[in-house]
Parts: structure tokens; C-alpha cells; sequence
């Protein structure tokens, strides 16, 4: 990668890594949501009906209720991303990447001023459908990336993407619980717009998200000139993936939904799990998170761009998928300490080589005007992920018990083994505008 890319990629990591901090700094928050805006709206309210039909799913059980309800909110911001993905990077195709972005980065400062304000639950719930929307633009940044590298060097810069996400998942909810020790006295009055006790959170993650904004503003270049620009952009779904019907890209796309429905689904129930058989504290399960990012960062930040230029991204991603399936068995059986930290070892480093050289691949078999289409579908498969993994998974461990959603996620991976040994070679393939 040259010297003037440098800054570019730093811009782009630094984004994600906003992103993902404000997806998951509410993640220590929602138990004191629900108690909060159940206790102020009462019984009768939006919240209050939400709580009761949980409360009947759930029965007496106090900690499903609270996992169901953050299961909600966090489908609602997946499946968002899930739309917009796809829709802002074809926007960036069209229009360019630096537009879209700041578009996208001023919407996301809009969206936590609107969760800072919050005074009743269903403005909360606006807060996370725009924050949601304008968290579709890992694409366009996962775009800016493909514009910016090499061909050889694309598996790297996807690295650090992943990189930064696994940052994200580590310091966003650490940030979300600091923050939330700050006392803020404040009375209910009722109002829609009012500072709320998670109003610090929230001006936390906006204070970041003006730093990124206003860096992009001043630093951040375009990086599609227009004459590589795709010409039209079609807003129906359905047209916008079939404008993918490219050698290798739909396949990638399935294996990496097939991947992610089966990593959400045990990385959602790891915290009941490690509660049940161990006991484990906040602070435990906390640890075990922070174990699983430093993994994923140092892997995608370090490994992943020094492995692939030597042996290839299908190569890489078989690897790690093959690690991946013992780390499922040996959390999912853990009778240990020892035993739960080698299988979410083995589930941490599989998914760090997995996630960025699927990303490359999908980059390498993509004409130049369609990087932010083609990405943007990539990214939105995760997304559909963490929208029906989670659930999947919960469904799993209460019906069948706590080794369940692990062992079918294992099983799941036969799939994905045999697909990424069929992708067609990216140095043999050339795809043009004009493909």
C-alpha cells in the first residue's frame, strides 16, 4: 500500500470502528433501559406491553426478559444494516464515496444527539432505527478500502477493517459502562425530548462520532473518480442483486451468511452459558469478550496481511473455518475454564482469517463501478446474520440446552468447507466494466 493510502485506510478503520462502538456501547445499558423507561412510562405504555409479551415467553425468568429485550433492539439495528448496506454502497457507486459517507457519518451524529434526548422509549427506539440505517455504511467504507489497495494487497487492508470492528466489540460496551458511572440527575417530566440517565452514553458516542466527522470532512479524499462511476442505481433490492451475477460472488455471499447465522448463534449465548455451568460475574463475561476481540484484532491486523499474499484468500478462509469447528465443540462441551478458553480461542482465531479474505475475494471478483454494490451485499449478509443468528441460537439453548446452538454450528460449517474449495481462482479471473 502506498504512503498516500495510509491515511485514507486510517480514516476508514477509525469510521468502523465508530460504528461499532456506538452498535454496541448500549450492549451493558439494557438492563437499566428496560428498568427505566418501564418504571417512568408504566405498564400501559409501548414498553410496558413489549416487556409483557416477553414476561409470557420468558415466564418469571428476570434475565431471559432482559436478553430478549436487547435481542430486540439488536435485531432491529441488524436487520437495518441489513437494507442499507446494499443501499449505500450502490449509492456510492453512483455518486461517489466521500458524499455517501459524510451523509452517512452526519445521520449517525443526528441519531446518538436523538438517543442523548431520549425522554421516552419510543424516541429511543427512533435513535436506534436511524443509528441502524446509517450503520449500513461499513460498505462504502468497506468500498473506500478496495478503492484505495492493490489486488494483492486488498486482503490486508480488509484486515484492518476486521480489525477495527473487533476494537469496536471490545472497547464499545467497556465505554457504555464507564460512561454510565457518571451520575446525571435527572426528572421524568414526560416530555418526548429530555435528557435521560444514559443521556453521558449517548454524548459519548456523539462526541466520537463529530471527531470522525469532522477528520473525514478535512482528510478524507474521493476515492472512485467519476469516470468509474456506475452510470445508474436502482433502489429495488431485487435489481441491485441481480446486478451481481458474478463468477464467485454469489457463493461467497451464501457461504459467508451461512458462517455468520452460525457464529451469532453461539457468540449470543455465550454469556448464558458461561453464567450457567460457571457462575460467572459481569466482570467475567466481560473478560471473555475482551479475550475474543484482542484475538480477532491481533489476527486481522497482523496475520491475515502477512499469510494471504503467500497463500492465497480461498486458502486462508478454508483454514480458518476449519479451525472454527473444534472451537464450537470445545465451548460448547466445556467443563472447564481452561477448556472454554481454548474453544473460544480456536472460534476467535477462525473467524479473524475468515471474515477479511472473504471480504477480499468478494473485492477481487467485482468490477471497479461495482465495488460498493458488491461489498455493500457482502456486508449486508452479516448483517442479516446478527439479525437471525441471535434469535436462532436463543431458540436453541432454551429448547435443547446450552450445548445446542454450538453444536449445530459446527455442523453448519460442512457447508461453507466444501463451498470455499469450489470458488473459482481471483488471479485467473478478470472482471471488466463492461462484464
Amino acid at each position: 500500500m502506498s504512503n498516500p493510502n495510509k491515511h485514507i485506510i486510517a480514516i476508514v478503520v477509525f469510521t468502523v470502528f465508530l460504528d461499532i462502538v456506538g452498535f454496541s456501547i448500549i450492549f451493558p445499558l439494557f438492563p437499566s433501559l428496560l428498568e427505566h423507561y418501564l418504571s417512568v412510562e408504566g405498564a400501559d405504555s409501548v414498553i410496558g406491553k413489549l416487556i409483557a409479551v416477553l414476561s409470557s415467553i420468558a415466564g418469571d425468568d428476570t434475565n431471559a426478559v432482559v436478553t430478549l429485550f436487547g435481542g430486540v433492539l439488536g435485531s432491529i439495528y441488524g436487520a437495518l444494516q441489513f437494507v442499507f448496506s446494499t443501499f449505500w454502497g450502490a449509492l456510492s457507486d453512483r455518486f461517489g464515496r466521500r458524499k455517501t459517507l459524510i451523509v452517512t457519518l452526519v445521520g449517525t451524529c443526528i441519531a446518538n444527539l436523538l438517543w442523548a434526548f431520549s425522554g421516552t422509549f419510543t424516541v429511543l427506539i427512533a435513535a436506534r432505527v436511524l443509528g441502524g440505517i446509517m450503520a449500513g455504511n461499513i460498505s462504502t467504507a468497506s468500498a473506500v478500502v478496495a478503492d484505495s489497495t492493490t489486488s494483492e494487497n486488498r486482503a490486508m487492508g480488509m484486515g484492518f477493517v476486521g480489525m477495527s470492528i473487533g476494537l469496536g466489540f471490545i472497547l464499545g460496551p467497556a465505554i457504555g459502562a464507564g460512561l454510565l458511572q457518571i451520575p446525571l440527575e435527572v426528572t421524568y417530566s414526560g416530555a418526548a425530548f429530555a435528557l435521560n440517565p444514559f443521556s453521558i452514553a449517548a454524548f459519548g458516542a456523539l462526541a466520537l462520532n463529530v471527531i470522525n466527522l469532522i477528520w473525514a470532512l478535512k482528510r478524507l479524499p474521493e476515492t472512485l473518480p467519476e469516470e468509474k462511476r456506475s452510470k445508474e442505481t436502482s433502489f429495488n433490492p431485487i435489481n441491485r442483486f441481480k446486478g451481481l451475477q458474478l463468477p464467485g460472488v454469489f457463493r461467497v455471499n451464501l457461504l459467508y451468511l451461512i458462517f455468520m447465522l452460525g457464529f451469532t448463534a453461539a457468540e449470543f449465548t455465550l454469556t448464558f452459558m458461561a453464567s450457567e455451568r460457571f457462575g460467572y460475574s459481569e466482570m467475567n463475561l466481560a473478560g471473555l469478550f475482551v479475550y475474543i476481540g484482542l484475538i480477532i484484532a491481533l489476527v486481522q491486523g497482523g496475520v491475515v496481511r502477512r499469510v494471504v499474499p503467500k497463500y492465497g484468500e480461498r486458502k486462508i478462509a478454508f483454514i480458518g473455518l476449519a479451525i472454527t469447528g473444534p472451537g464450537y465443540l470445545f465451548t460448547g462441551a466445556a467443563s472447564s475454564t481452561l477448556m472454554l478458553y481454548i474453544g473460544l480461542g480456536c472460534m476467535a482465531v477462525g473467524s479473524a482469517l475468515v471474515m477479511p479474505t472473504l471480504s477480499a475475494l468478494i473485492s477481487r471478483y467485482t468490477s471497479e463501478e461495482n465495488q460498493g454494490l458488491a461489498l455493500g451485499t457482502f456486508r449486508s449478509m452479516g448483517s442479516l446474520s446478527r439479525s437471525v443468528g441471535p434469535i436462532v441460537g436463543a431458540g436453541l439453548y432454551f429448547l435443547y440446552g446450552s450445548a445446542s446452538p454450538y453444536l449445530l454450528s459446527a455442523l453448519a460449517l460442512v457447508l461453507p468447507l466444501w463451498m470455499v474449495r469450489t470458488l473459482p481462482d481471483p488471479s485467473k479471473q478478470s472482471v471488466s466494466a463492461s462484464d
